[in-house]
């Protein structure tokens, strides 16, 4: 049975103290986390700061892309990298969506250009050979422009000249596009100094215009003077002064180029700056033809035929070429009994000091003081002519020339342009001169030339009966005689022949007489030698 509870004195129960509650304190084991709560916040941060711009670029096809692979490239640096490729909303190409370092922030401009570098060949040139071991890249040409851009149009092919190399681009006029084409070279005598850019047809389908580039320090060679040229495969020229070829390299004949120079005479002025357009001529001989700025139109008419000569054939006055032919064409002579061919030429006054119409000491002339010197001119004898200025080729040219001898003619001004009056060509001359020795031939006495040539004909022939008998004369008597000398001579021979003979009398005689004489000069050496040395033996004998 439980215990009663022993009742306790008041006093002995204990009081209860209050004790205040602690305030939170640091402990060391939070240390950990907030330090990498601090350094995530911070590397956070520092990439949200470092991080660069992102782009998008649209190309016609992701050939050679890879998203997360594929970099971007500024002179084989890497600056950026494709991080995702969709399809555009048209479906007409690929949106590449490219992560850029922070540096590159200047570069995205709206003249910066992008392209995927891949193997290629064109313009005579072989690049991107790099990426069949190191994959496709995307180039970029930094533009100069300030306006900010963040979507682009990327290049099918690389850009010809980048924006780094130094030069100047020039536009050219052309009428057709011709052999050229994109990175076709250009040249300047004969050193490739730039590249063809592009080429576009004109809006109104009646030419082509080409952008070139020419780089450093040879675009200071380009000016107002500076005439352009298609230099494309080889330039075959044939006209009155002959045959002639051109060509600028083996490169040229294959892709094509461009060629430029300088007037020869022409004042050096300041290079031309930059896209100043120019025209492309077809050939050099038409690109450095002189540009006249005066011209005039005279006509000439002539009665003979006109095969040879062409449309931009040469006028020239004693070896200078003072003009060209324009045009060609027939009509009926005056009295519609034949028909003659006008020939329009165009005289350049500047080309020669006698026909400007400024006088050498400045004064103008007026238009009653130029016409006044023609018909001077004209007066003494200066007249049109047709000529053949290659024998080889058969092209002709138009010749103005002098000619004392012709008949008085006078410059029709009435005409409009002014009539010079002609002369036949060279092949008339030919035949008058050939009819005149004609003429000259049957005023020859034949029948007189023939009696005198038959009478000495028969003297002649007396002559030669004559010479004849006294042939047979000398053979007659002469051969006889001869014939006898020859036998006698003969004898003489064969005689002096067996005397001489080594088996002959004479020939023993002969070396015995030799023996004796030999042992007649040995005894006389011995007889001088024994007086040599005994001298007394003269008195008292031997």
């Amino acid at each position: 049975m439980d215990k009663l509870p022993v009742e306790m004195n008041p006093d002995d129960v204990p009081e209860a103290q209050v004790v205040r509650k602690r305030g939170w304190s640091f402990q060391v084991v939070w240390l950990v986390p907030i330090v990498a709560a601090l350094i995530g916040g911070w590397l956070v941060v520092k990439g949200i700061m470092e991080k660069g711009p992102t782009i998008t670029i649209t190309f016609k096809t992701a050939e050679g892309l890879e998203a997360g692979k594929t970099k971007v490239k500024y002179k084989n640096v890497d600056i950026g990298e494709v991080k995702q490729i969709s399809l555009a909303e048209d479906l007409q190409g690929v949106v590449a969506t490219v992560e850029l370092v922070k540096e590159a922030e200047s570069y995205l401009v709206e003249d910066t250009n992008f392209w995927v570098v891949r193997p290629r060949v064109a313009g005579g040139q072989v690049t991107g050979l790099g990426t069949l071991f190191s994959g496709s890249y995307i180039g970029i040409d930094i533009g100069k422009s300030e306006t900010k851009e963040r979507d682009f149009l990327g290049l099918e092919v690389a850009p010809i000249v980048t924006g780094d190399v130094p030069g100047h681009q020039f536009m050219l006029h052309a009428e057709t596009l011709g052999s050229l084409q994109i990175g076709s070279p250009v040249y300047y005598r004969q050193e490739e100094v730039g590249s063809v850019l592009a080429h576009d047809l004109n809006k109104d389908g009646k030419g082509v215009t080409f952008r070139i580039f020419v780089k450093t320090p040879f675009d200071q060679y380009v000016n107002a003077n500076t005439r352009f040229w298609n230099a494309s495969g080889i330039d075959v020229s044939l006209d009155a002064s002959g045959v002639r070829v051109d060509t600028q390299s083996l490169a040229s004949i294959l892709i094509g180029g461009v060629a430029f120079e300088t007037l020869a005479g022409s004042a050096p002025g300041a290079p031309a700056e930059e896209n100043q357009k120019f025209f492309l001529a077809k050939t050099r001989s038409e690109a450095m033809k002189r540009q006249d700025t005066l011209s005039l139109p005279f006509v000439l008419y002539f009665t003979t035929s006109l095969r040879g000569l062409s449309v931009g054939a040469p006028v020239d006055f004693r070896g200078i070429t003072i003009g060209e032919v324009m045009a060609m064409n027939v009509e009926a002579n005056e009295t519609q009994t034949g028909f003659r061919f006008p020939v329009s030429i165009v005289i350049y006054p500047g080309r020669l000091l006698s026909m400007m119409k400024s006088r050498p000491d400045g004064v103008e002339m007026d238009e009653d003081s130029r016409r006044a010197r023609w018909d001077r001119m004209v007066a003494r004898g200066l007249r049109g002519q047709l000529r053949t200025g290659n024998l080889l080729t058969g092209q002709a040219l138009v010749v103005l020339e002098f000619f004392p001898d012709a008949s008085p003619a006078h410059m029709d001004w009435t005409n409009d342009p002014p009539v010079i009056p002609t002369v036949g060509g060279e092949l008339q001359e030919l035949e008058a001169t050939l009819s005149g020795i004609m003429k000259k031939i049957e005023k020859v006495p034949w029948e007189d030339i023939g009696t005198d040539v038959r009478r000495v004909l028969v003297t002649v022939n007396r002559t030669l009966n004559r010479a004849d008998q006294f042939v047979k004369h000398l053979d007659a008597e002469l051969t006889p005689a001869a014939k006898s000398a020859l036998a006698e001579a003969r004898k003489t021979l064969k005689s002096a022949e067996r005397t001489l003979a080594s088996n002959s009398p004479m020939q023993y005689e002969m070396q015995d007489t030799l023996r004796e004489l030999n042992r007649a000069s040995r005894s006389l050496r011995l007889l001088t030698e024994a007086l040599e040395r005994n001298p007394e033996a003269l008195i008292r004998g031997k």
